[in-house]
């Protein structure tokens, strides 16, 4: 169960990343709540997560899901683009959170 609560921590905080985007400086009302609910589900399934997980394993995989997630919403959501080296560096963070779930042992 605590891969899992991991994975929903990720992406609630990628979520909320994509989220500060949308409250242009907490200006809005609704992305704003919608944000902070975000960061707050975020954190509340990481620390149950944390219950199981080694903090170094858990804390890694979780940014790094948001890292990814943001990457992908930002081409999809905000057309930005990436370069090749971009691409690599993403594919790189995307091997670093495999290689750490497949060698973490729980």
């Amino acid at each position: 169960m605590s891969w899992i609560y991991l994975l929903i921590a990720g992406i609630l905080e990628m979520g909320w990343a994509v989220g500060l985007k949308y409250t242009h400086g907490f200006s809005r009302l609704m992305p704003s709540v919608l944000t902070l609910i975000a960061m707050a589900g975020s954190f509340i399934f990481l620390s149950l997560a944390l219950r199981h997980l080694p903090i170094s394993m858990a804390y890694a995989i979780w940014t790094g899901i948001g890292i990814v997630g943001t990457v992908i919403a930002g081409l999809i959501f905000f057309q930005e683009s990436l370069s090749p080296w971009q691409v690599l560096s993403v594919g790189l963070i995307v091997a670093g959170i495999v290689g750490l779930r497949v060698t973490s042992g729980a």
